[in-house]
């Protein structure tokens, strides 16, 4: 478990999608984009009435850097973005590697251009984290000889994210697929395999959600989409994490407020990545995106990075000099590495 959690870098699956809209022309480099408009499609994570601001504020900053009109669009299927940004309907995706990943199967032409940094304001700590958490009074039963134990949670009900979410699934499972050493990392998902029963929260919140209702036992989910409903009490890096739901957390949380959770396991996760179909978008626009969105004036914006304890929700967390930060694939190579692909 210790070398896994070492090389365990991926990005989880957070995010937003640009599909195309209108008609469709060539630029000199032979890429296709749309002549008017773009759509922008958010995730399950981010598709929250308390995130309406910060989609408000992506959709705004594209429209800026492309000069084209921007349609904000919610889901509550992270599949929808995979398929649109590999077959060229969606110009450019945020979602976490699993995702990247399997639209990178369908499409060569899809490539990450930007993800955020970590506190340091560079990439060495570009992670958040993915968690196995059980309900803090129930904690207790999950430990052996003192410390808490991974392996009592054979058997149980489990809730994850999405079978595409990397931290809601893709990371966890693998981790259990090597701790239990099993052949078949899809028993995990699958009723009475593993587990007593699988529940999918469909997002981030919602995962948590079956977990501190009771509907599921054990659940996976990441701290950069809780963080804006409750808080750690103690160390979130390690087993024992103390996880809170804040007093007046908004929906889904509102009925499960000032319950907490207790991490079984913790494993670090590359943040998401920004993506882009070379086919749907000029270079030009790319270039425009990346200096748009690493520039100053979307750094210090609130929309974009808001403290943790902030009224209004931001796209992400901000945590000292947290911006976005231009990359390409080979920063993704240790999480394909990991993932297997």
């Amino acid at each position: 478990m210790k070398i896994f959690k070492k090389t365990l870098l991926a990005a989880g699956l957070v995010g937003v999608a640009l599909s195309a809209a209108g008609c469709q022309s060539a630029d000199s480099t032979g890429n296709s984009a749309s002549n008017k408009s773009l759509s922008v499609v958010f995730l399950p994570s981010d598709s929250a009435k308390e995130a309406t601001a910060a989609r408000t504020a992506v959709a705004k900053e594209l429209s800026k850097a492309t000069g084209k009109k921007v349609t904000v669009k919610t889901t509550t299927d992270y599949n929808v973005a995979v398929q649109a940004i590999a077959s060229g309907k969606a110009q450019i995706a945020m979602m976490g590697a699993e995702g990247y990943i399997q639209a990178k199967k369908q499409s060569k032409d899809v490539v990450p251009i930007l993800t955020h940094s970590g506190k340091s304001g560079t990439l060495s700590d570009a992670q958040y984290r993915s968690y196995i958490m059980v309900p803090k009074d129930k904690a207790a039963s999950y430990k052996v000889n003192g410390k808490y134990d991974i392996h009592k949670i054979k058997g149980k009900r489990m809730s994850f994210v999405s079978n595409t979410s990397t931290s809601g699934f893709a990371i966890p499972a693998g981790a259990l697929q090597q701790t239990f050493k099993l052949k078949n990392k899809d028993d995990l998902s699958q009723n009475g395999k593993f587990f007593s029963k699988v529940l999918f929260g469909g997002s981030h919140q919602g995962s948590a959600v079956n977990l501190l209702k009771g509907d599921s036992d054990v659940a996976a989910f990441d701290d950069t989409d809780l963080v804006q409903y409750g808080k750690f009490t103690n160390d979130a890096s390690k087993v024992g994490a103390d996880f809170k739901i804040n007093k007046d957390a908004a929906a889904p949380f509102d009925a499960v407020r000032g319950k907490e959770s207790i991490a079984l396991a913790v494993y670090p996760v590359q943040n998401e990545p920004v993506l882009v179909n070379k086919k749907g978008v000029t270079k030009t626009e790319i270039n425009k995106i990346v200096k748009a969105f690493t520039s100053k004036q979307v750094t210090n914006d609130p929309k974009f990075f808001a403290p943790a304890d902030a009224k209004v929700r931001g796209m992400f967390t901000k945590d000292g000099n947290t911006k976005f930060i231009a990359i390409s694939d080979k920063w993704y190579a240790p999480t394909q590495k990991i993932l297997g692909e």
